[in-house]
This record gives structure tokens, sequence and C-alpha cells, in this order.
């Protein structure tokens, strides 16, 4: 699965401020880069939230699919904070699992 971090670029702060990602679940980009087709994607998806489309720029990144990162899977594009958030989740879970496993292995060895 291909996840494209959109950012817009803040000449202000000299960097990129975070905008949202994009999840694609497409195969054929339609005779696109995956970049290409990233860009275009972005500027339909968060265009409306800046002066100049063109500040926008994507990063990709690949990313396999499991259960840990599901929730990514759910919708296509997703905000900042709603990124931030889904994030926030499968670290809370990721960690929840973590300690489980500590506790039973704990529990082998003293058994």
């Amino acid at each position: 699965m291909v996840v494209y971090v959109v950012f817009c670029k803040d000449y202000e702060h000299r960097k990129g401020e975070l905008m949202g990602i994009l999840v694609e679940r497409r195969k054929d980009t339609r005779g696109e880069t995956q970049w290409e087709s990233g860009v275009k994607w972005a500027r339909q998806a968060f265009g409306h939230l800046v002066k100049d489309k063109r500040d926008i720029f994507v990063f990709q990144k690949e990313m396999e699919i499991n259960d840990d990162k599901g929730l990514l899977v759910e919708r296509g594009i997703y905000s900042k904070e709603e990124f931030l958030e889904v994030m926030k989740t499968i670290d809370q879970e990721m960690e929840r699992e973590r300690r489980g496993r500590q506790i039973i292995e704990g529990g082998c060895r003293n058994g």
C-alpha cells in the first residue's frame, strides 16, 4: 500500500507543514507515476486550504498492510488532526499488546 504524506510549504519558517495523508489503494495510476498521482490527488484534496496549490508537496511511503495499520485502510483521505489521532490509537494498541506479551513472557519464566 502506498501512503502519501502531504505537506504545504511554509516559507516563513522554511519548512513543510503537515496537512494530512492520502492512502492509495489503486494499483493502476492511469499512466502516471505514483508520485505524480499523489501530487495531483493531494492538490485536489487539500488545495482549498492553501492560496497556491503548487505549495503542496508529498512524500511517498510504502507500507505493509497488517493489523496495526488496518485503521488507515478504512478511508483514503485524512486531515492532519485525523491522521495524528489514528497514529495515537495505533501506538496505544501496540503498547497494550507489547505489555501483554511482557506479562505473558514474565509469567512463563516465573512458572
